[in-house]
């Protein structure tokens, strides 16, 4: 099946009650990708990968997003930065200005600048950091509320800038699981703004497995009617997903999330990174959301 086809297909099957939101991304081709260094428990050096096949599952997914009437900038690839393809980690942006990131690894490190010239470039307003985050891998905006996640990259003092940058209420979350080392392998934010469409507050899937006692108190009391996803879905990353508030995509092999998603009258659109999962990113990872301010509905 087409991208096309699966875009108009989409729309052809949409409830009433839910509409897409325009989003804005910015990705990057997988012309360098391999793994050559161990950073989280999914890389795995001696296993072979293949470029020209991530090349192909990512221009799925970049056509995926275009089919749907989405805009992508794209950043140009470094040579040595096998990483850069996970674009969601390289800052967190709202209203135009740029939160940058600074990576805890020394391998993922110059990656940081790059971000950062390329948003300063593309006329948003940049904030350098001081404590190390990992963008929007960590970050997420629901509503008006930014959820940071720390345990395994960013640093909690990181929260702390976030709402210093933003001026928006940050909720931290303890992410206990080195397999869903940062919080957007372990939450999907569904509704990526509050408002039309029937939609009356923004919500969330998530994998209870992946947070400490006191995170999931704060989620279950702050989403009582969030999905709560299965172990076998998020061990595929089916979490690891990209929302425009009616077409949701995930993994093919998130099959119990699928049908979840359905249930609550989202549109499942299912694209496959098996090879970009080799090093440890989905999906999200690979979707870096560019708020520029207002945006509209289609």
């Amino acid at each position: 099946m087409s991208t096309h086809h699966t875009a108009s297909a989409a729309q052809a099957t949409a409830p009433a009650t839910r509409i897409p939101q325009h989003r804005s991304y910015l990705m990057c081709r997988p012309e360098h990708f391999t793994v050559s260094y161990t950073i989280n428990p999914w890389m795995e050096p001696a296993k072979p990968t293949d470029t020209a096949k991530a090349l192909a599952q990512w221009q799925v997914l970049y056509d995926t997003y275009v089919a749907l009437g989405h805009d992508v900038q794209l950043i140009d690839p470094v040579e040595g930065l096998p990483d850069m393809v996970y674009t969601a980690n390289g800052g967190f942006v709202i209203d135009g200005v740029a939160y940058g990131a600074k990576f805890r690894f020394a391998e993922r490190a110059p990656e940081g600048p790059a971000f950062m010239d390329w948003f300063r470039e593309n006329g948003f307003e940049v904030v350098e950091p001081v404590e190390v985050n990992e963008g929007e891998g960590d970050f997420l905006l629901v509503g008006d509320t930014m959820l940071a996640g720390t345990g395994f990259r960013s640093t909690g003092d990181s929260h702390r800038e976030l709402g210093d940058v933003f001026g928006k209420e940050v909720v931290s979350l303890t992410l206990i699981d080195p397999r869903f080392y940062h919080l957007d392998t372990a939450i999907s934010v569904l509704d990526p703004v509050q408002g039309p469409g029937g939609v009356e507050k923004a919500n969330i899937a998530y994998l209870p497995s992946a947070f400490d006692d006191a995170s999931r108190g704060v989620l279950e009391d702050r989403f009582p009617d969030a999905i709560l996803v299965a172990d076998e879905d998020g061990a595929v990353f089916g979490l690891n997903s990209a929302s425009d508030g009616l077409n949701v995509l995930i993994s093919p092999r998130a099959t119990g999330f699928e049908t979840q998603l359905r249930e609550r009258g989202y549109n499942p659109v299912l694209i496959d990174l098996s090879e970009l999962l080799l090093g440890g990113g989905g999906i999200k990872c690979c979707t870096l959301e560019l708020r520029h301010g207002q945006e509209t509905t289609r």
